[in-house]
C-alpha cells in the first residue's frame, strides 16, 4: 500500500473562493435592485462573473 501525505491548509486557502464569489454575488444583486442604467451594468458582470468563475473552479483550472 502507498502511503498518503496529508497537506495541511490554512482557512483562507479553503474558503478564499467561496467567500469571493459570494462577495460579488451580493455586490451584484444588490445593484440589481438599487437601480437602473449603470446599476444594471454592474449586476449583470457580478452575476455573470460568478457564473465563470464556478465553471473554472468546475473545470478544475482554478485549483493550480
Amino acid at each position: 500500500m502507498s502511503e498518503r501525505k496529508t497537506v495541511s491548509q490554512t482557512t483562507w486557502r479553503i474558503f478564499r473562493w467561496p467567500l469571493l464569489i459570494g462577495v460579488v454575488s451580493v455586490i451584484g444583486l444588490l445593484a440589481a435592485l438599487v437601480g437602473d442604467g449603470w446599476y444594471d451594468v454592474l449586476s449583470w458582470f457580478c452575476l455573470g462573473s460568478c457564473v465563470i468563475l464556478m465553471v473554472l473552479a468546475w473545470r478544475g483550472w482554478l485549483a493550480r
